[in-house]
C-alpha cells in the first residue's frame, strides 16, 4: 500500500477536480428507465379500457385490483392471484399502512398496539434497509437488531426472541438479494421463519420481496422458497405479509405495488381499505398487464435491466479487488459480491465508516450515510457502508469507486501511522 504522504497527495488531487458524483441511493439509471418507455404506448384514447372481467378501468371500484394484474403480480411472486391485493405505486406505502392498521385497530380483532401497556418491539435484520427501520420507528416501535448471516438472518436469535417476548410483534425481511448485502435466505432459513412460535399471537413477518426477479446473471440465480405456502405448511398461514412492486421493473414513480397474504389477512385489511380508497389506478394496472403479457415478458425485460447493471457491479467488484486486496488480506475490510439486487455491502475498518463517507463527500462523491443500514442510523461498529452502483454512468462510477477505495486506504494508513 502507498505511504500516508502519497495517499494524502492523491486525495488532494481528487478534491481539486471539483467532482459532483452521487452514489447514495439505489435508483435505476436513465438507460433502465428508457426500457419501459414503450409501455406508455400500450394504451391511448382509442384503446379498449375494459379489464378481462368487463370492468371499466377509467371508473371507480375494484378494491383489490383488476384480476389480470393480480394474476401478473401473483406470477411474479409465485403465489395464487386470490392471495394478492394490488395497490398504487409504492410497496413501502403499503407496509406503512399495514403497520398503522395494526397500531390503531389491531390485527384480526386483537388489541390495537397503541393501547398496549408496553411499547411494541420490532426485529430489524442488520445491516438492512433504512426506510424499513424508519417506518417501525415512526409508529413508536423499539427496533431490535438481529445480525444478517451468509444464508439469511440469525434464526437462533430470532426464534429465542419471539418465543420469549410477547411485545415482539414483527420482523422486517428482504429475503432475496437483500438490501444491502445481496444475500438470499436459504431454504432452511425460510422454513425456520415459517415455523416460528411467537409469544405474540398477532406477530407478523413483513416479507419485502423487493428484488425477487432482479437477477444479474442468467446462469447463476438465487432462488428462495415461497414463504406464503411454507407458513401454511407449518400451521401459521396468517403469520406473513409479503410485499413487492414493479418500482425497479417499470417506473419507480409509476409502478404497481402489491401485498400477498392469507385470505384471513386480506379480509382483515379490507376493513381499512373500505374507508381508505374506492380503488387504485386501474389504468396503470391495465397498462402493466398489456405490456408484460402482450408485448414483452417480465423475464426478457429483466434480462435487459441486468445487461445494464451487470457491468457496473462487476466494475465495483474489480476495483475493490484491485485497490483493497492488501487491506482485505489483513482482515480489515470485506464486501459482498451479490448475484442480483441493487446494492453491495462494504465493511471498512471498525470506527472508520463515518470518516470514509465524509472524506468522499469532501472530495465530491456522495455515498449513503454511514450507519444508515442500522436502526436510528447507529452502527455500533461504525463499519458498514451501502454501495449503490446502479445510477451513475460507468465512467462516473469508476471515479467514485476509486476515490472510495482511496479514502479507505487513507483511513488505514492513518491508523497504522505511516
Amino acid at each position: 500500500m502507498k505511504s500516508l504522504e502519497e495517499l494524502r497527495k492523491e486525495y488532494e488531487d481528487y478534491k481539486a477536480r471539483g467532482l459532483k458524483l452521487d452514489m447514495s441511493r439505489g435508483k435505476p439509471c436513465r438507460e433502465q428507465l428508457e426500457l419501459s418507455m414503450p409501455m406508455l404506448d400500450t394504451l391511448d384514447s382509442k384503446s379498449v379500457m375494459a379489464a378481462e372481467d368487463g370492468t371499466d378501468t377509467r371508473n371507480y371500484g375494484v378494491l383489490f385490483g383488476i384480476p389480470e394484474c393480480r394474476a401478473l403480480m401473483g406470477e411474479m411472486l409465485g403465489v395464487p392471484a386470490d392471495n394478492v391485493v394490488v395497490f398504487g405505486n409504492s410497496s413501502l406505502n403499503v407496509m406503512f399502512d399495514v403497520l398503522g392498521h395494526a397500531f390503531h385497530h389491531g390485527i384480526m380483532g386483537g388489541t390495537p398496539w397503541c393501547r398496549l401497556e408496553k411499547p411494541v418491539k420490532w426485529l430489524c435484520v442488520v445491516p438492512g434497509y433504512d426506510r424499513h427501520f424508519g417506518v417501525s420507528q415512526y409508529w413508536g416501535c423499539e427496533n431490535v437488531c438481529v445480525n444478517m448471516l451468509l444464508d439469511g438472518p440469525d434464526m437462533g436469535t430470532i426464534e429465542e426472541l419471539v418465543a420469549s417476548d410477547e411485545m415482539i410483534k414483527g420482523i422486517w425481511c428482504v429475503p432475496k438479494y437483500s438490501n444491502p448485502t445481496g444475500n438470499s435466505y436459504s431454504d432452511e432459513v425460510v422454513r425456520r421463519m415459517a415455523r416460528l412460535k411467537p409469544a405474540a399471537k398477532d406477530f407478523r413477518i413483513f416479507w419485502d420481496n423487493a428484488y425477487g426477479i432482479h437477477h444479474l446473471y442468467d446462469d447463476n440465480r438465487d432462488e428462495i422458497l415461497d414463504i406464503i405456502s411454507e407458513c401454511a405448511k407449518a400451521g401459521n398461514p396468517d403469520m406473513v405479509y409479503e410485499f413487492a412492486s414493479t418500482s425497479k421493473i417499470s417506473f419507480p414513480g409509476a409502478g404497481v405495488a402489491c401485498m400477498a397474504a392469507s385470505a384471513a389477512n386480506i379480509e382483515d385489511f379490507k376493513k381499512q381499505m373500505n374507508f381508505q380508497t374506492i380503488g387504485h389506478d386501474k389504468i396503470n394496472q391495465l397498462r402493466h398487464v398489456k405490456y408484460f403479457r402482450e408485448t414483452e415478458s417480465l423475464d426478457v425485460h429483466m434480462r435487459r435491466h441486468a445487461n445494464i447493471l451487470r457491468p457496473k457491479f462487476q466494475m465495483v467488484a474489480n476495483i475493490f479487488d484491485d485497490e483493497l486486496f492488501e487491506i482485505k488480506n489483513r482482515g480489515l475490510v470485506r464486501w459482498t459480491v451479490p448475484k442480483g439486487g441493487y446494492f453491495i455491502s462494504l465493511d471498512v475498518p471498525k470506527g472508520c465508516a463515518k470518516k470514509v463517507v465524509k472524506l468522499c463527500a469532501d472530495a465530491g462523491v456522495k455515498l449513503t450515510g454511514a450507519g444508515a443500514t442500522y436502526p436510528g442510523g447507529y452502527d455500533p461498529e461504525d463499519r458498514n457502508i451501502r454501495i449503490a452502483p446502479s445510477f451513475p454512468p460507468l465512467d462516473e462510477l469508476e471515479t467514485a469507486t476509486r476515490l472510495l477505495c482511496l479514502c479507505v486506504q487513507l483511513c488505514v494508513a492513518e491508523q497504522d501511522g505511516f
